[in-house]
């Protein structure tokens, strides 16, 4: 089974890439979270940051590009092709506001005719393997069909499929019944995305879908970083392993980011995530929410390391 890291924006980029690949194992391929191609400087200086081959040395990566014109994505494909980079992903999933709103990511579901001249332009000329992650369709799963059709039109490196629609955001249930459509004759290989939060959730999928050898985890995994390996069959989180993991983020951050407040900011959107290894430690979490300078958030993750019970599978818990 191979199992990819979901590219999360905000989240899993090259500062915590670093980490977790220093740290955990059983991940294959981490995706770099989306990059979008500009008039003239083509990259911002985050996104060639993120994509810079130094920043993800010994690491399996694979960047994701968010755009709605074939000519900017080949342009970006083949500055990344220059860079070594040897698949891109396009992302047809996104379905935050900002980039639906722009008929981007899952945003160009609905629009058929949009997304043929994006696919049609991209597959005639891209000069790297290109795989697509995408959604079931807008608001309902009639609309996979007829998208999986379309899809299965173009030589895809793979298909990456989240089991929701657009309107489902991130909180839907995941949709099994659809998403088995996928794997009737598909041409290229395809790689299940959703909710796979513990390795009990693993196991049910693998259960219910035998011969899908691919799947892409996203929150589960920030929420649990050793849950690749324990998925291959590997040892539970250590509240050792968590300290120096939690060291290696900060430390990261800190060399990067330019203030506490912006430190701040990323290490607490992290402990949204890891925060779920700590279900009855409300006021240690809270605390660390809370922190508005470096020392009172180190005294808070020191007091939190310190005294909360580790949940050895947390899963990922909304709110």
């Amino acid at each position: 089974m191979e199992l990819s890291f979901a590219p999360l924006e905000g989240v899993t980029g090259s500062l915590y890439r670093r980490a977790h690949a220093a740290l955990f194992s059983g991940i294959d391929t981490y995706y770099i979270p989306f990059l979008t191609p500009r008039e003239g400087t083509l990259f911002d200086r985050h996104d060639l940051r993120e994509a810079d081959p130094e920043e993800n040395r010994g690491i399996p990566t694979v960047p994701q590009i968010l755009t709605n014109r074939a000519d900017a994505f080949l342009a970006g494909a083949e500055r990344l092709a220059g860079l070594g980079y040897r698949e891109i992903n396009l992302n047809l999933g996104c379905p935050a506001r900002t980039v639906v709103s722009k008929r981007k990511g899952a945003g160009l579901l609905g629009r058929p005719e949009e997304l043929e001249r994006l696919l049609d332009g991209i597959f005639s000329r891209t000069p790297l393997p290109v795989s697509v992650k995408t959604r079931l369709g807008v608001s309902s799963e009639e609309e996979w069909p007829a998208l999986l059709a379309r899809f299965r039109r173009y030589p895809l490196a793979r298909l990456i499929v989240h089991a929701r629609l657009l309107t489902d955001g991130y909180t839907g249930p995941v949709r099994w019944d659809a998403f088995r459509l996928t794997l009737e004759g598909a041409p290229w290989p395809v790689c299940y995305n959703g909710d796979l939060f513990t390795v009990e959730d693993f196991a049910r999928f693998r259960s219910a879908f035998p011969g899908v050898q691919s799947v892409m985890l996203g929150r589960g995994a920030v929420c649990n970083p050793a849950l690749a390996r324990m998925m291959r069959g590997g040892a539970p989180l250590t509240r050792e392993e968590l300290a120096a993991f939690h060291a290696q983020l900060y430390a990261n951050a800190r060399e990067r980011l330019s203030g506490d407040r912006h430190v701040l900011c990323w290490m607490k959107e992290l402990w949204h995530y890891l925060g779920c290894l700590f279900p009855d430690a409300q006021r240690e979490r809270k605390a660390i929410r809370k922190a508005q300078r470096a020392a009172e958030y180190e005294a808070a993750v020191r007091r939190l390391l310190a005294v909360g019970e580790l949940r050895t599978e947390p899963g990922y818990r909304r709110g």
